[in-house]
This record gives structure tokens, sequence and C-alpha cells, in this order.
């Protein structure tokens, strides 16, 4: 286990239309996507599809959806530990004019406890807040093991607050910041109270809010995308997430700037695909995208030019360490 996430899965229905029908009205859609979906388990595909398959613990039903997904994570190598529910979760998802409409259809009543797991190896956890109870008993023996914590705090959950006090690096989204009433500046204040290294506030297009390794704030603008490229938000800030955390398993010495503009150019990719699937980026299409946009490769992981010696050989030495 060189990762571990832990979210809720949902089976995401993308789909594209000019009209909503009411009543006994139908309507064909311009196009569609059917895919994985779920906070911490897009980022887990991400970070898998990047090139390192991490461990999943999610939600499984016994279902024909809940077997779909287990096929899907495994063509990414993604070792899947099941948190078994009756019903598989379902989101509905219509895209328009860069934001996204969803209704949700979840099943989070779990049938048994969450299961223990073995640690060794892994250097880094991701957690959506989701399974509350498992994020956090997960999120406290890794913070004290020294291994890294993410949260990708999209909103407030039941276990937020608590669960901040053993997260060192939280990224959230503005809707957190209007759930607890709280400006960016505010909500960045908020996660160095709770003891968080890094942590930023997403905006969308209108980037992103953040406190460095040092605590000084900073700002990093996100990628001037054309609205006519932009076709499915939906799941770029999950992409964002798993490919920091790709950033960091390869290369945990640079600065976090380097992790963040990473993600940045892959959710920048990610944005203009429909469906989390196709949204997913590989190195070379993050590199794409980062040069689409003028930049300049800073280090090999920043825009993704990690030759397969390079990267075999850093993730070598944490196991050359310990030998």
């Amino acid at each position: 286990m060189q990762a571990l996430f832990i979210g809720q899965t949902y089976i995401d229905v993308t789909f594209i239309t000019d009209h909503m029908p009411t009543g006994d009205e139908k309507h064909v859609a311009t196009n569609y996507a059917v895919s994985f979906g779920g906070n911490a388990v897009t980022a887990a595909f991400c970070c898998a599809k990047l090139g390192i398959p991490p461990d999943l613990m999610t939600s499984v039903a016994d279902d024909w959806l809940g077997r779909m997904f287990v096929d899907m994570a495994a063509k990414y190598g993604i070792s899947v530990h099941h948190r078994k529910v009756a019903q598989s979760s379902l989101s509905f998802i219509m895209p328009k004019g860069g934001q996204r409409a969803i209704v949700r259809c979840r099943d989070d009543n779990f049938k048994h406890p969450f299961p223990m797991l073995n640690l060794a190896g892994c250097r880094a956890l991701h957690v959506d807040g989701h399974l509350a109870d498992a994020a956090i008993h997960y999120a406290k023996i890794c913070h004290e093991a020294g291994i890294l914590t993410s949260l990708d705090g999209g909103g407030l959950r039941s276990n937020t607050h608590d669960l901040l006090a053993f997260i060192g690096t939280a990224v959230v989204a503005e809707r957190l910041c209007e759930q607890m009433k709280l400006t960016p500046g505010e909500m960045l204040t908020y996660l160095r109270s709770r003891g968080c290294k890094i942590g930023a506030v997403t905006m969308g297009a209108r980037g992103m809010l953040w406190y460095d390794e040092t605590g000084t704030e900073r700002f990093m603008p996100a990628l001037n995308v054309p609205d006519e490229q932009v076709i499915d938000t939906n799941g770029a800030g999950d992409i964002f997430h798993g490919a920091y955390i790709y950033s960091y398993l390869v290369d945990p010495d640079i600065a976090w700037e380097q992790h963040f503009k990473f993600a940045r150019a892959a959710s920048g990719y990610a944005i203009q695909h429909l469906g989390n699937e196709a949204s997913l980026p590989t190195l070379a299409q993050v590199n794409e995208t980062a040069a689409q946009f003028g930049l300049r490769p800073q280090s090999p992981v920043e825009l993704g030019v990690v030759s397969e010696a390079w990267g075999t050989a850093k993730l070598a030495r944490p196991a050359a360490m310990r030998r």
C-alpha cells in the first residue's frame, strides 16, 4: 500500500441537454457518460491513472452497479476494501455554463464496521469526510505515524472539526466557507487553528487562496480555459486532489506549490472532457495542458515530465532507506 483513499462511491450519470423535460415530456440528451464517482473515489482513480494505484476503502453494494464499480477499479489496479451497503449510490449530473446541477441517491447505511487494514508502506492518506468513523480512525493513525494526511473539504461533514486535528493538508471548497459562514481568508485562519500545515480554499475559475509551509498566504490563479472548451467541471476538484497526492508520492521533498501547479494542470485537462473517466489525465496530457497555457516546467513533477526510470528511482528511494 502506497496510499489509502477513503470515501463514498457513486456511479455518475452525466448528461448534456438543452432542455429539462417535466411532466410527461421526453427529451434526448446531446451527450452522456457513465463512470465512477465520489470525491475521494475519483481522486483515487486519478492517482492510479497517473501511475500509482492506491488502496481504496469505500461503500460497495452487492448489486450490478456495485459489481460494475469493482470491475472499473480492477481496470486501474486499485485495491478496493469494501464497506458493505444494500444499494449502490447514484449521481445524475447536468453540466452547463461552467456549473453543474446534481441529484444524488445515496445509501450510507453501512452493514458492518469499517475494515482494519495493514498500513505498512503507506505514505499518504486522503479522505473526503464520508465514512466518517473510518476517516477519523485512519487519519489519527497516519497523523501520529508521520504519514501525509489530506482532506477534501468539499462540504461540512459530521466530523469535520474533529477530523481536521489530524489533517496535514486541507484543501476545502468555497461551499464549506459558506456553510461555516467564513470568508476564504477566515477559513485559512481556521485551518491554521486546527493544526493543518497546508491549507487552501478552491474558488473554481477564480483560482485558489492558500498558505504554504511557512504559513504565508498565497494566491494561485486557475488556468484560463476558454468558455467554449469547458465541457464538464464536475470532478475537476477531485482530480486536483488525486493529482497532488500522486505528485507528493513521486517527490515528497519539493515545495507544495509544485504539487499544486501539477494538480492545476490535471484539473485544467479534466474540465475539457465529459464524465470522470474521460477526465482522468495521463502524465503526457498534464504536460500538454500546461503547455497549452504557456507554462514552462520548473521541475519534472510539476508538469508531469517524469521518465519511467526517474519515477522508479524516486519510488524506490523510501524502500532503500528502510533497508
